[in-house]
């Protein structure tokens, strides 16, 4: 008989595998972070710095005595981390490169085609001239070969040494360095990332049984479609095969939507029920995420589980927004409650606080709104500033 599962057992469990259970003063070292990476799966990169860089911001949400110098050792230093594509730019444990070699050669098949269509034919001109001037000259940012007479159009005109860059990115030949005020470095793989992860190749079997189970075994419950979303490395196709070769090891749940409706049925590794009873409450301080934050990546999800529903507004015109430009989702135990606009200003020093939005049923109270100004303090403090300031009518 397939089991049913509650709504808070599905976020507990969740949240656990999502980092979110664990105390969060104790101590982070350096191991202790990429091992945290290591459990979450990726933390995604933005170059939006509305009050820290989401990557910084993810993993601050999860232990307030992370240290920026850690990530960047790991990265840059030690190549234990690296920098590549899932659903968008990201930050992985380098023991996964392996993997990630079949997506190279995946994205190899269709990257020439698809930018083809974009920049025109003969594209890729440069490609062999920028790829011999990494091979002899070492790292390079793409700002200090762009050709000459080039006029930016925007994001998306690259220069064509830039397009090299970044297609050599994609396809796996250059690896990402480090960054220069967030720009990348880009230089050989076998210069950033060790031998003990670079070179090791794995089957096709191999890889799409990775792909599957680590992606099962950080979402605790998932469809097929869910397991094959959750890295971005395979197809819907290839995640339902999977499933059906391995139903001896998987359990088939119901999982309780947080808003009612007929149960979701997902699949589980036959351990989960073990996984409930061990999974801890989360803690029951108020913690903002990052709109980046891979606990909401899903929002499909997060609405079923949470009863949430976020969109960030970024790309909204302004008239047009619910929120704000960049909203932040509040966490407050195993329930999302509300969201909150705000800005470092690193000029005067503060964190102006704009608006803040709670969801309905979700009360005001003394002690909630002393929780929320006691993560704020630890916010601006992480993000460099002195003082939380809220604005006029912030509450509503």
């Amino acid at each position: 008989m397939t089991k049913l599962i509650s709504n808070s057992d599905a976020r507990r469990v969740f949240l656990a595998k999502q980092g979110l259970s664990a105390p969060p003063k104790t101590a982070l070292t350096k191991p202790g972070l990429l091992k945290l990476i290591e459990d979450i799966g990726f933390v995604q990169v933005d170059s939006i710095q509305t009050v820290e860089r989401a990557h910084h911001q993810i993993l601050f949400s999860r232990n307030q005595t992370y240290k920026r110098e850690h990530l960047t050792a790991l990265l840059e230093k030690d190549g234990a981390l690296f920098e590549h594509w899932t659903h968008d730019a990201s930050i992985l444990p380098s023991a996964f490169f392996k993997y990630w070699k079949h997506k190279f050669r995946r994205q190899e098949k269709v990257l020439i085609e698809r930018w083809r269509k974009w920049q025109g034919e003969g594209f890729e001109h440069a490609f062999d001239e920028t790829y011999e001037r990494v091979v002899a000259n070492g790292a390079i940012l793409a700002r200090d070969i762009k050709a000459d007479g080039h006029v930016s159009g925007g994001w998306w005109n690259w220069h064509p040494n830039k397009t090299a860059l970044e297609y050599y990115w994609h396809t796996g030949k250059f690896a990402i360095a480090g960054r220069s005020n967030f720009q990348k470095i880009y230089d050989l793989v076998e210069r950033v990332i060790p031998a003990e992860f670079h070179e090791p190749e794995v089957s096709s079997e191999e890889f799409i049984d990775w792909a599957c189970r680590s992606a099962l075994a950080r979402l605790g419950f998932a469809t097929h479609g869910e397991i094959a979303a959750f890295w971005d490395l395979l197809s819907s196709d290839e995640a339902k095969a999977w499933v059906a070769a391995h139903r001896d090891e998987l359990t088939e749940v119901l999982i309780e939507p947080a808003l009612g409706g007929k149960p979701r049925p997902s699949w589980a590794f036959t351990d989960l029920h073990a996984e409930l009873e061990a999974a801890p409450a989360a803690p029951p301080r108020i913690r903002v995420l990052s709109p980046f934050d891979p606990m909401i990546r899903d929002r499909n999800r997060t609405e079923r589980l949470f009863g949430f529903f976020y969109r960030i507004e970024i790309f909204v015109p302004e008239p047009k927004r619910e929120y704000g430009y960049y909203v932040f989702p509040l966490l407050e135990g195993d329930r999302l409650i509300g969201r909150i606009d705000m800005k470092a200003d690193r000029k005067r020093g503060v964190l102006d606080v704009k608006r803040l939005w709670l969801e309905p049923g979700v009360r005001p109270s003394t002690g909630r709104i002393e929780k929320l100004h006691a993560e704020l303090d630890r916010l601006a403090r992480f993000a460099g500033v002195n003082e939380v300031v809220l604005m006029d009518g912030w509450q509503g």
